[in-house]
């Protein structure tokens, strides 16, 4: 499809889809909590309705009241045997988490995903889930899904994590919930903390001092209203057009700004972005952002803020394509096992529109600024490539052209719709 093109810059105010972590997480801690739990703005994207759809297969009643989504919870014991093999869709997310709970079940199940997610490594799960004493296996007795999963007795670990991993992470906190004893994971990084935040909201006890993690085993939860904040993920991508495009004047409105998700704005404050937050709600961790136009200047990320910031990495390479010197990027190899390769991907597509960016190991050398023309680029079957390659395609005069567009589903459907509301398009 050929991409949105302005002749200005990004104006007016916008609600960002619901944040995809929260969302995902938000109908696991129902499935397996006491009770009901009503979850307001939830973010009905491909990735997410997977994770309804898994928890279905598995015997828990979801229905939709209005624009809520209502999940009947009967805790961790109630949870049936799948009739079928459970299906996770593209969605690493709901696979890898799910495997945590369903490794301290009463019966085996075996998960898998499409084509893109079944060539994903599961082994950094499965290994610290196997410690556990959990029963799970990958295909021929690889490391990736179909994962088969022989329900078994846990018991706790004490588990230093090799890599910073909030998906790992969270897999292991969902066993430990349901193990024998006390379980501690001592992070290498601190990531995002939406599933220990969940815990305490649903009546569960965890403590968490700095990078270390304890969880009591055998807790029952109890379900719990919850009010998903806008996906800063999704925000990215408007931060960064907005701060590019001259003339630009943007709010976003309630977006999560969750602490160990903020490296994003961290980093385009650092680069000159003008960035505010306005309305900020305590209860939901989330703020209105005002976005207007700046100058931007290279930067080095890398270390700590890596897990703050792992998916936006992308789009921040866009940004650093226009800043004033050479932006340089480490640590960042988890990217290599997302949706696609995203190094890879990331300077493959903007090296095509005209950018001059480097990969290495374990992330990218961009050079700035450089202006960007028109061209033929291809998603990978990733949504956020997807997304940065439309935001780059307004920095440019001819036609950007991009190949499969639809994985932007994935996490944002009305991702094009909304754009055009905010830019005054090109004839």
């Amino acid at each position: 499809m050929k991409l949105l093109k302005t002749n200005s810059g990004v104006n007016g105010a916008l609600t960002v889809p619901a944040d995809k972590s929260i969302s995902h997480r938000s109908i696991m801690f129902g499935a397996i909590s006491q009770g009901r739990t009503t979850i307001h703005n939830f973010l009905r994207a491909e990735d997410c309705l997977s994770t309804i759809a898994v928890f279905k297969a598995l015997g828990v009643t979801i229905n939709e009241d209005g624009q809520d989504i209502i999940v009947e919870g009967a805790g961790f014991n109630q949870l049936q045997a799948p009739k079928e093999r459970l299906d996770a869709g593209n969605s690493g997310t709901t696979l890898r988490l799910i495997l945590g709970i369903l490794a301290g079940q009463s019966f085996s199940s075996k998960i898998a995903g499409d084509t893109s997610l079944n060539r994903r490594p599961m082994e950094r799960v499965m290994g610290p889930l196997r410690e556990m004493g959990g029963k799970l296996s990958g295909s021929d007795g690889s490391e990736f899904p179909p994962i088969e999963v022989q329900g078994s007795h846990l018991s706790a670990i004490t588990y230093e994590m090799p890599i910073a991993s909030a998906q790992v992470k969270s897999a292991i906190l969902f066993a430990a919930l349901q193990a024998e004893g006390e379980t501690t994971i001592i992070e290498k990084e601190n990531s995002r903390n939406h599933t220990e935040e969940m815990i305490k909201q649903f009546g569960g006890k965890i403590v968490v001092e700095d990078k270390k993690i304890t969880v009591p085993g055998r807790q029952q939860l109890i379900g719990q209203e919850v009010t998903v904040p806008g996906d800063i993920s999704s925000a990215a991508f408007y931060l960064v057009a907005a701060s590019l495009l001259p003339n630009s004047n943007l709010r976003l409105n309630h977006v999560g700004v969750n602490p160990t998700r903020t490296g994003i704005l961290d980093v385009l404050t650092e680069m000159g972005a003008n960035i505010q937050q306005l309305a900020y709600d305590p209860q939901n961790q989330a703020a209105d952002l005002l976005i207007q136009s700046a100058v931007l200047k290279a930067t080095t990320i890398g270390g700590e803020i890596i897990p703050r910031l792992i998916d936006e990495l992308p789009i921040v390479a866009l940004a650093a394509t226009q800043a004033n010197g050479t932006t340089v990027i480490s640590n960042a190899q988890e990217l290599k096992v997302k949706e696609t390769n995203r190094i890879d991907a990331t300077a493959q597509e903007l090296n095509k529109l005209g950018a001059k960016i480097e990969t290495t190991e374990d992330g990218l050398i961009i050079h700035g600024p450089t202006p960007l023309h028109g061209g033929v680029v291809n998603s990978h079957g990733d949504h956020r490539i997807g997304m940065m390659l439309q935001i780059a395609a307004l920095l440019t005069e001819e036609t950007v052209e991009l190949h499969k567009p639809e994985a932007i589903n994935i996490s944002y459907p009305n991702f094009f719709s909304d754009l055009s509301l905010l830019i005054k398009e090109d004839a």
